[in-house]
């Protein structure tokens, strides 16, 4: 069946490559080791941009390098949400409740890209722009729009969980389950060497 997968981008991160050796990801050979009888026509990835961080100011250098590796793949489209970083007051923790001290901490959050994920999962599937769709996700903020898809334009959505334990209410409703394993993503990584038209670069030293 032709096949368009849709991924949660800080979704995937966080539930299956952070802290692991795996996060230059090849995220079209990802998607046909698990779905290995299905058409892949598209692959549609949701993040935003990252800000420089004081403890890592690495690390939006590292996420624009990946985002040059996924332009590589030419069934990968990148659909960007926001990043944002506010101030936030918060109690300090084992404060005394009748005389509470407070800090100021940074708080992250990340806009949009569920939005987006559950427009175009939405609107390719009532565009006919495919015959089956999969959701990499553990997020059930998406199982809305998973069940329009499945009960109202009766087609196939299935759930690829990245996360160690899955979203029952995604489960659920999902056509298909599969878990993102480590071995899928030992057989998912990108060369360390890739090159584009702005030339040749390299996979970040830390991962």
């Amino acid at each position: 069946m032709k096949t368009i997968v849709y991924i949660d981008g800080f979704n995937l991160y966080y539930g299956a490559v952070k802290g692991t050796p795996y996060k230059w990801l090849d995220l079209d050979r990802m998607c046909r080791l698990l779905l290995p009888k299905n058409q892949i026509i598209k692959i549609k990835y949701f993040t935003a941009r990252i800000g420089p961080r004081p403890h890592d100011p690495g690390q939006q250098a590292r996420q624009n390098i990946y985002l040059r590796a996924l332009r590589t793949l030419p069934n990968v489209e990148i659909i960007f949400g926001s990043f944002l970083v506010k101030p936030r007051r918060a109690m300090l923790a084992g404060s005394n409740p009748n005389n509470p001290q407070y800090v100021c901490v940074l708080r992250t959050e990340e806009k949009g890209s569920d939005v987006n994920l559950a427009t175009h999962l939405v609107s390719d599937g009532y565009k006919g722009a495919y015959e089956a769709a999969a959701v990499v996700t553990n997020d059930s903020d998406l199982l809305e729009p998973i069940k329009l898809v499945r009960y109202e334009l009766n087609l196939p959505v299935g759930i690829i969980n990245p996360h160690k334990h899955p979203s029952q209410r995604l489960v659920k409703h999902g056509s298909f389950f599969r878990q993102i394993r480590k071995g899928v993503l030992v057989a998912s990584q990108l060369p360390n060497t890739l090159q584009d038209a702005n030339g040749v670069f390299h996979r970040p030293a830390p991962w």
